[in-house]
């Protein structure tokens, strides 16, 4: 009996005995486990690089002012691609009509980066990259972000191209995700207005400026903020490149910590654009000045002076030999309500910066309602009313100059048209005696 006793004792120490080896040989498992998946998660976020690209501005008119993209590169998984929010096409049905009153959908695509830069060395186009000095978490955030962003229902959005552009959608999705407050060194308070932040870049195409002069309103010459100025790419990467991040520990550090060209264009002009800073021009990376020499040859102004001097021409013809012109005031009026009537019909576009366009005082669509006065004489006294009227306008459309910028040439068209407007009273007068 005292065997039988001492041989289930040994026999329960045996098993716990081996139950505790158990155990050992499973924390030891848990542990191996757990180093063999969690370093490699780590791991795996030092090999992750992502940069902001900021692409030099091109030839077509609508690249101008250059883009912006995001670079992921996972150099552990060999995936390295960019991240696109410029994406559209031409073939869209009524791309432009939509573009100018702000309805355009634009989406964001995924390409891999060799081929992203492929693309802009065919085109002559730098593109510069900032490698931004992020956490793990902070990568993991970006990341998913990036996926979500992906996803069918909400790649596609509204472009607008002063807020929600490439540049800015890039911006704050990275920013955004970064655990701490972004600090520039350059933060002015005010910077210059939508209108002088992109005539640094269309200097040299004087008919891609008057066109965005023509159209944008008195909103467009308010002074920007930080935030609004850096819709244009070179902005960005200049405001990025000196900024630092302070964690919520109060621990400072760059927010840039490499930067260089991963496309490099020879000899290239179109890769040095101008960035304007408040009260002064800063010249681009390679401290040149972007020029284009091609496109019309002459320049709004000078289209404006041979408009002037053919109705001033047109109109002492009129005097000396006392006759009337009626086709020249129909081309006139029929030229002048046109672009009236695109202004006019610009107070309805979601782009906020181009209602309340003092230009539409020059640019009167009124002159197509009343154009069948003019030319049948029908009813003379709305024909001299009209006139009348159009003096009014011109003067008020000289006065609205003091708030807001005019497209080129456009106070030299207001002189052409006003002095046409008095010469029409003049002649009234003289044929009433």
């Amino acid at each position: 009996m005292r065997n039988m006793n001492y041989f289930c004792t040994v026999k329960r120490f045996g098993r716990l005995i081996t139950l505790a080896i158990i155990c050992v040989i499973s924390l030891i498992s848990n542990e191996i486990y757990a180093v063999n998946n969690v370093q490699p998660s780590k791991a795996d976020n030092d090999s992750i690089e992502i940069s902001l690209l900021t692409c030099a501005p091109g030839k077509e008119v609508y690249s101008l002012y250059g883009h912006t993209a995001i670079r992921y590169n996972d150099k552990a998984k060999g995936i390295d691609i960019a991240i696109n929010y410029g994406m559209f096409s031409f073939k869209t049905p009524f791309f432009i009509p939509r573009f100018i009153f702000g309805l355009t959908d634009y989406e964001m695509g995924i390409i891999p980066f060799d081929a992203f830069c492929e693309e802009y060395r065919y085109e002559d186009r730098d593109v510069i990259q900032q490698v931004l000095n992020l956490t793990a978490d902070e990568k993991k955030e970006i990341i998913k972000a990036i996926e979500t962003n992906y996803l069918p229902e909400n790649r596609i959005y509204r472009y607008n191209y002063f807020y929600d552009n490439c540049t800015t959608r890039a911006r704050d999705i990275l920013l955004n995700n970064i655990n701490g407050k972004i600090f520039y060194s350059d933060n002015q308070g005010s910077y210059p207005s939508y209108r002088d932040l992109i005539h640094a870049f269309n200097e040299e195409e004087p008919w891609a400026r008057f066109g965005n002069d023509l159209l944008l309103g008195v909103k467009a010459d308010k002074p920007t903020n930080l935030k609004e100025h850096q819709f244009l790419p070179y902005n960005l990467m200049h405001d990025f490149e000196k900024a630092t991040i302070k964690d919520y520990n109060g621990k400072s550090r760059p927010l840039v910590i490499a930067q260089y060209k991963v496309v490099k264009c020879p000899d290239n002009s179109q890769s040095r654009p101008l960035v304007i800073a408040q009260d002064k021009v800063v010249k681009g990376p390679d401290n040149s000045i972007y020029t284009d020499s091609e496109g019309f040859p002459l320049r709004p102004s000078t289209c404006a002076w041979i408009i002037f001097c053919i109705v001033l021409l047109r109109t002492l013809t009129e005097f000396v030999l006392k006759k009337r012109f009626m086709a020249f005031d129909a081309i006139l009026m029929t030229l002048n309500g046109c672009v009236g009537l695109i202004l006019f019909m610009m107070f309805f576009s979601k782009h906020p910066t181009t209602s309340t366009n003092l230009q539409i005082f020059l640019f009167n669509p009124l002159s197509l309602f009343y154009l069948y006065y003019v030319i049948k004489r029908k009813n003379n006294n709305k024909e001299n009313y009209f006139w009348r009227f159009a003096i009014v306008s011109l003067i008020i459309f000289f006065i609205g100059g003091l708030f807001q910028d005019y497209a080129e040439g456009t106070y030299i068209l207001a002189s052409s048209l006003l002095i046409r407007c008095i010469s029409k009273i003049i002649r009234k007068k003289n044929n009433d005696k």
